[in-house]
């Protein structure tokens, strides 16, 4: 299982329409895509955010080859448009994170 990680903090004066945005269009876009298992979003608390507000948005997947494909097709229009509509309101980052089997 592969799990894409999108950590953003987004200013207090677009807070609520961001989450909005993000649970109504933006999240389900990206599960439109059906290269995704589900997602799960995270209002970050500790460490507290100097400014503004951080979440982490989870999507999963099975393989590196279904997120390249997302990453390839995908991402760059769905990150436009993030980019557009939230200009200067938003730092955000992406980790990818495999999970591993845990010895016993």
């Amino acid at each position: 299982m592969i799990l894409y990680n999108v950590t953003v903090n987004i200013d207090d004066s677009v807070h609520d329409e961001w989450l909005e945005w993000m649970t109504t269009k933006h999240i389900p876009d990206v599960l439109a895509t059906g290269l995704f298992e589900g997602n799960k979003i995270y209002k970050i608390e500790e460490p507290e955010a100097e400014e503004g507000k951080s979440y982490s948005i989870q999507y999963f997947c099975r393989s590196m080859d279904e997120y390249s494909k997302y990453r390839n097709e995908f991402a760059p229009a769905l990150q436009a448009e993030h980019e557009k509509k939230y200009a200067g309101k938003f730092f955000a980052f992406r980790s990818i994170l495999r999970e591993i089997e845990r010895a016993e």
